[in-house]
């Protein structure tokens, strides 16, 4: 795609970040900033220094994913979410592998769906497992981030799952090609911002368009990507408003798709054996027509409990034919930042984790991070001392969602940097 949008004059810029929002003296949107390249974690300047660039238009868009950092800030700046009259969003851990099976055992285009366990019946979740082309699979765990218990660890649920009698077959013998981890939007029609400010609009994941039981979004976001293009298009060329791309949002297919499926995620606030049976009925009786719109729980990093209140989840030790420990599984991301740069992970009060996260919620950050970026280690005081090792970050955002005191802010790295996805 990016080859045929070269081929109608797009200009793409890939490998550089997006760090900054620009401004005009209105505060309206003007473009964006990359981030500066070759600077060493000291802040000097290296031999390959290279200032960052500024993009101007006269309409930006923004297409960052799921809790896209520029995305976030314009949604606070604009007051989005309150001018849309949306509630907080809501947010999932997605962990998954690609893996290359016998031939015998595979069975291309079978679909598997589960809800449940391994993960406990107050958390929502579920798994899938796809056959995919050339004896492939695809194979994860999708864990909603409004967990309660600190002690949870999504990575280690995930290796759990594996070991289920109708999946540890279906791998045993074969070999994992790729793994990776990312949040997904799960609040659904109830947390859609406005998604027009002054200068431009978000589209895609940065609002939020996934439908959570279909655990699908490519869709609608690629869809509101057009839409959000023809506003375009008629702004330019017209001088009409991109108020249309919300307008036209609105009556369009997504909407619909998205109001029916409204009552499936929130159902489940009420625990997993209530939730299934709510989301029936919305579903199967009802089909999306309830008079009635549930609303979300507490925001994902109010949700964690105390430690005080749960016991410590102990965890089984990989076996490494099915189940693998973090730094195997970091390698297959082909994960890779230049080690000699500023940590894009930042702390804004370097003193909670020690001062609240540890005592409190037991240092919930080295559990719910799938890449071990977040470690508890003794220093020579002969005291716990949490380490950041920036170099294995993901970027699944789930530090920026899950800190209970919401202390780490998640900024992009030196542009380049990151998973090396291939197949995922």
């Amino acid at each position: 795609m990016g080859t045929k949008a070269e081929e109608l004059g797009v200009e793409i810029y890939p490998g550089f970040a997006a760090s900054e929002i620009l401004y005009d003296a209105n505060h309206k949107v003007v473009g964006i900033g990359t981030n500066d390249m070759g600077i060493s974690k000291d802040g000097s300047k290296r031999e390959n220094f290279q200032r960052g660039v500024e993009l101007k238009g006269r309409i930006t868009l923004l297409a960052e994913g799921c809790r896209g950092s520029l995305s976030e800030k314009i949604i606070r700046d604009y007051n989005l979410r309150e001018k849309g009259n949306a509630q907080h969003q809501t947010y999932a851990l997605g962990i998954k592998e690609v893996w290359e099976i016998d031939e015998g055992k595979h069975k291309p285009g079978f679909v598997l769906h589960t809800v449940g366990w391994p993960i406990d019946s107050k958390t929502y979740g579920g798994s899938f497992l796809y056959h995919m082309k050339d004896r492939q699979i695809s194979i994860g765990l999708v864990l909603a981030l409004n967990y309660r218990n600190p002690f949870l660890n999504p990575y280690e649920e995930f290796q759990k799952l594996k070991h289920h009698p109708a999946i540890k077959p279906i791998l045993e013998g074969g070999t994992v090609l790729q793994y990776g981890a990312r949040t997904l939007n799960e609040g659904g029609f109830q947390s859609i911002p406005y998604p027009v400010f002054p200068g431009g609009a978000i589209v895609g994941c940065s609002v939020g368009f996934l439908n959570v039981p279909k655990i699908k979004g490519t869709h609608t976001a690629m869809k509101s990507g057009m839409l959000a293009a023809e506003a375009v298009f008629h702004t330019l060329q017209e001088g009409s408003s991109m108020e249309a791309y919300w307008d036209n949002l609105k009556k369009s297919w997504v909407w619909e798709e998205l109001y029916r499926a409204r009552n499936y995620r929130p159902a489940f606030e009420y625990g997993m054996i209530p939730g299934l049976a709510l989301s029936a009925l919305e579903h199967y009786i009802l089909k999306g027509r309830s008079p009635l719109t549930l609303k979300h729980g507490k925001p994902d990093h109010e949700a964690t409990d105390v430690a005080s209140v749960h016991s410590p989840i102990h965890y089984s030790k990989p076996d490494g034919l099915v189940s693998f420990d973090v730094p195997t599984s970091l390698y297959r991301s082909n994960t890779n930042h230049e080690h000699d740069q500023p940590a894009h992970l930042h702390l804004r009060d370097p003193t909670i984790p020690e001062r609240v996260n540890l005592p409190k919620y037991a240092g919930p950050e080295s559990r719910y991070c799938p890449a071990r970026v977040y470690e508890y280690v003794i220093n020579e005081q002969g005291q716990q001392k949490l380490q950041i090792n920036a170099q294995n970050c993901l970027h699944c955002k789930a530090c920026d969602i899950k800190d209970p005191k919401q202390n780490i802010e998640w900024t992009v790295p030196e542009g380049g940097g990151g998973p090396g996805y291939s197949i995922m």
